[in-house]
């Protein structure tokens, strides 16, 4: 059984991939196209273009294991944008972030719109900034 926890981050790209891609090439999306770097530890999850097979990567450590699910009928919904990631400033997203729950919703074949969440306390993000907007803090303080 593999347990993973709850505060791993999930990050979906939302258009199609070819699912010929092995360990590099999917490492490659995830650099340029999400933007992220997979040595995070984080989950990054692919769909084909007729939805019916997912890859799912992941760095475990010492090294990347990718899981392959190929539905025998039906589909998965692939997640669209709460928390959209656009590549090179694109107003197009390349992906989503989201949560490990729908991930396993999304596994179990359960439609994400169905779902009704409660409301709860989330830890804001840390404020990224560049040299850029910490000049503007610096003379905003002055």
């Amino acid at each position: 059984m593999l347990s993973l926890p709850t505060s791993l981050r999930v990050f979906a790209k939302t258009g199609p991939t070819d699912m010929r891609k092995s360990f590099n090439g999917l490492v490659g999306l995830v650099e340029k196209e999400l933007g992220q770097q997979v040595e995070s530890g984080d989950l990054f999850l692919f769909f084909n273009r007729r939805s019916n097979c997912v890859k799912v990567l992941w760095f475990a450590g010492d090294g990347l294991v990718i899981w392959y699910k190929h539905l025998e009928s039906g589909t998965f919904e692939v997640p669209r944008s709460a928390s959209p990631i656009c590549e090179n400033g694109s107003a197009v997203p390349a992906g989503v972030e989201m949560r490990l729950s729908d991930l396993t919703l999304i596994l179990e074949g359960i439609d994400l719109a169905s779902v009704r969440r409660r409301p709860r306390w989330k830890m804001p993000r840390p404020i990224e900034r560049n040299s850029q907007t910490a000049k503007l803090v610096h003379e905003a303080n002055v």
